[in-house]
């Protein structure tokens, strides 16, 4: 029976077979590698990745995929919120120190997928996504462009990133209303150390107004903090190097 795309799960499933085997080689899944693919859909990529890794560990929401991905004898199912998943006992249970993660993921929901796989990036050998391309601009984004912001600083603190491969709507079925790609995650081995909530409240008031000098958001949390460094905030939030806002949450929790 045909599996009805559902749009409060975000669901658009892949069927280009050039498109999907271009991420396959990309991915590059080699025998008896841990893989945990998010949201393996109708198996499109699933089936050539546990082809060649002889064993594939899923995550799946909808239960009447979940119930199909079931019956294939080398699969592995979680059916799950990814959002609830806890990929560090994923590793242990896989009795792995690290862990491969692929997926297509859910559009509507990609930005908490990204953070909560931060929280267990200490057990992630790296991470391949395909995504609204629009997102994956922003991830990889240079300072004192337009799409530079807090998702940019978060992940780029953490992971060395590459936009890999361009997907347009029509590979997809049914066809999204928004360009795709891949994007490669590798986590950075020794990162600068850092309290990573504080990280993220900087940064995120830092971009509460981009348009205007620091000095009216970040400046004022500063103040608030006694903060009596020399970080200059007479600048825009978005002509700040990732290297710097490390270097103020380091400056304001020192270990």
């Amino acid at each position: 029976m045909k599996h009805i795309a559902r749009k409060r799960f975000g669901q658009h499933f892949l069927s280009d077979p050039g498109i999907i085997d271009a991420i396959v080689r990309a991915i590059a899944p080699r025998p008896g590698q841990p893989m945990v693919e998010i949201g393996p859909g109708l198996a499109a990529l699933t089936q050539p990745l546990v082809e060649r890794l002889g064993r594939l560990t899923v995550i799946e929401l909808d239960r009447d995929l979940a119930a199909r991905l079931r019956q294939h004898g080398q699969l592995d199912v979680i059916e799950s919120d990814v959002l609830k998943v806890d990929f560090t006992q994923v590793a242990k249970a896989l009795a792995a120190p690290k862990i491969r993660v692929v997926g297509n993921l859910p559009y509507n929901i990609s930005t908490p997928i990204l953070f909560h796989l931060l929280e267990h990036v200490r057990v992630i050998e790296d991470q391949h996504f395909m995504l609204q391309k629009e997102v994956i601009d922003r991830m990889v984004a240079a300072p004192a462009t337009a799409a530079y912001g807090r998702l940019s600083v978060m992940l780029q603190w953490r992971y060395a990133m590459e936009d890999v491969l361009f997907v347009p709507p029509e590979s997809f079925d049914p066809p999204p209303r928004v360009d795709s790609a891949v994007v490669r995650m590798l986590p950075y081995e020794q990162p600068a150390a850092v309290d990573v909530a504080l990280l993220s409240e900087l940064v995120q008031v830092a971009f509460s107004q981009r348009r205007k000098l620091l000095r009216h958001s970040l400046g004022r949390w500063l103040e608030a903090r006694a903060y009596a460094g020399g970080f200059d905030t007479q600048r825009r939030a978005e002509e700040v190097a990732v290297s710097d806002y490390v270097a103020l949450a380091q400056e304001l929790a020192p270990a």
